[in-house]
């Protein structure tokens, strides 16, 4: 039987494993350089480990961290966000269709940016494409229709992200064949896929239940900068 207790505190155990060389750390406390996102993660969630936190946070920045810890903000960092998410993994991934999508590059970046800013799939960064594999469809005439791609590891876990699709193109199933992909090639590594979804979210997790993903528990996804 799979132990998936590692995903309770994703980012925290992938910059401390696979994603070390990321990030940085000072203590009980690590994020990922600015570039690539705005996730970190605490080895306890007591004001110590916020204390261990701060020097890592550039003036006017907000950190964002996902967990399944209950724990109380201290008074010297300011709230801006708490998000309940389910967190998903897939065991058994559906195949995935023949159609190979592309794989984006640094030089899509800002194509991918635009993407990600217009439709919130969760922190999204120009470097973020430095985390891992990402995949594109796009139109004939070349427009980025839709993308998705590979976020936090650790363990034998493998996060697939920035499921996102243009409202326009929307219905074509283009998450889906994404989707099927990145977690084929996840599972091809005899590796678990895993993501996280906001929990009304419905028609998203819809799709993922019916690509082989099962909600394993619900996380909390809180964005927060220091006072």
């Amino acid at each position: 039987m799979t132990d998936f207790s590692l995903l309770d505190d994703p980012a925290w155990n992938a910059l401390t494993t696979e994603h070390a060389g990321l990030g940085q750390r000072n203590g009980r406390a690590a994020r990922y350089r600015a570039e690539l996102s705005p996730l970190g993660g605490l080895q306890s969630y007591d004001a110590a480990a916020f204390a261990e936190l701060r020097p890592l946070i550039e003036a006017e920045e907000a950190i964002g961290l996902v967990s399944a810890s209950q724990y109380l903000v201290p008074d010297d960092w300011e709230l801006l966000q708490a998000v309940p998410v389910f967190q998903m993994v897939c065991e058994t991934p559906a195949v995935a269709p023949n159609d190979e999508p592309e794989r984006l590059v640094a030089a899509d970046a800002p194509e991918m940016l635009a993407l990600a800013t217009a439709t919130e799939p969760g922190p999204f960064r120009a470097g973020t494409i430095g985390m891992g594999r990402y995949f594109g469809l796009r139109t004939d005439d070349g427009r980025l229709m839709a993308m998705t791609g590979e976020r936090m590891r650790l363990g034998r876990f493998t996060e697939v992200s920035a499921v996102c699709t243009w409202p326009e193109f929307r219905g074509r199933g283009l998450a889906k064949s994404l989707v099927a992909h990145v977690s084929a090639l996840i599972a091809a590594e005899g590796r678990v896929p895993f993501l996280h979804v906001k929990t009304e979210n419905a028609a998203a997790i819809a799709l993922y239940e019916r690509l082989g993903f099962s909600v394993r528990r619900t996380l909390e996804f809180r964005v927060m900068r220091p006072r």
